[in-house]
C-alpha cells in the first residue's frame, strides 16, 4: 500500500501541473484576443471625427496698396552722376567714397563723415565675372544703409539700396543675405537678393535663430 500511494503521488501533481499550463495558456489568449480586436493590422486607432478648419476672416477686402514707386524700389537700377565711366567693367577701377558721395549727393542729402563708411568690400553679386562694390554707412548707433554699385555698359550704376537695422550682411552662392532682428531675440529675418539678370530680386524671406556677434571676416578686395 505505501509503493501505490508512492507511485500515485507524481502522477497526481503531473496532472495537476497540466491542468495549470492549460489555464494560463487559455488566459493568454483571451487578452490577445482583446488586444487584437482594439487595433487594426497597422496598429492604428481611430481618434474620431477632424477638426473643422475656417477660412480666415478677409478684412477690407476692396482694399490693395498702390505699387510701390521708383523712389520706393530700392532694387531699382539708378546711374551714380559725376563719376567716370568704367570701361573694364570692374567695380575694383572706382574709387568707393567718390562714388558713395556723389550717389548720396545726388539724392539732395549731405555725404556722410568718412569715420561712418564701413571698409568697402568687392564681390561679383551680377555674375559677369567682374567684382561688384558694396558700402554700408552707419546712421547711428542702430541703423545702417547699405548700398551696392555695377557697371552697366561703361556706367557706375546703383543696384541696391537697403536702409534697416543690418544684424548682418552675407554672401554665398551668389546671393547676398540680409539679417535683420525681429521682436524675438531669438530669431532674425534674412532677407535674400540675386540677380536676375536684370536687377537684384528678392529670392527669398526667411527666420534664422540669431547668432552670437563674431569678428568679421573680409569678403574680398577693397581698393
Amino acid at each position: 500500500m505505501r509503493r501505490l500511494r508512492s507511485r500515485t503521488a507524481p502522477a497526481s501533481r503531473s496532472v495537476t501541473a497540466l491542468t495549470s499550463r492549460t489555464a494560463t495558456s487559455a488566459a493568454l489568449a483571451a487578452a490577445l484576443a482583446l488586444l487584437a480586436g482594439c487595433t487594426n493590422l497597422e496598429g492604428l486607432q481611430s481618434e474620431g471625427r477632424a477638426r473643422d478648419v475656417d477660412a480666415p476672416l478677409v478684412l477690407w477686402p476692396g482694399y490693395s496698396p498702390a505699387p510701390p514707386s521708383r523712389n520706393e524700389n530700392p532694387a531699382v537700377l539708378v546711374p551714380v552722376p559725376g563719376v567716370p565711366r568704367i570701361p573694364g567693367g570692374s567695380m575694383a577701377a572706382a574709387k568707393p567714397l567718390a562714388v558713395l558721395d556723389a550717389d548720396i549727393a545726388a539724392q539732395g542729402r549731405t555725404p556722410p563723415a568718412p569715420s561712418a563708411v564701413r571698409p568697402p568690400a568687392l564681390h561679383d553679386l551680377t555674375a559677369d565675372g567682374e567684382p561688384d562694390l558694396l558700402m554700408a554707412v552707419n546712421l547711428g548707433p542702430r541703423t545702417s544703409e547699405l548700398r551696392v554699385y555695377a557697371v552697366r555698359k561703361t556706367v557706375v550704376t546703383r543696384i541696391l539700396v537697403l536702409r534697416g537695422v543690418l544684424a548682418g550682411v552675407e554672401l554665398a552662392a551668389g546671393h547676398l543675405a540680409v539679417r535683420e532682428p525681429t521682436k524675438d531675440p531669438r530669431y532674425v529675418s534674412v532677407t535674400d537678393y540675386v540677380w536676375d539678370g536684370h536687377e537684384m530680386d528678392l529670392w527669398n524671406l526667411t527666420l534664422d535663430d540669431a547668432r552670437t556677434p563674431q569678428t568679421p571676416q573680409a569678403v574680398g578686395g577693397s581698393p
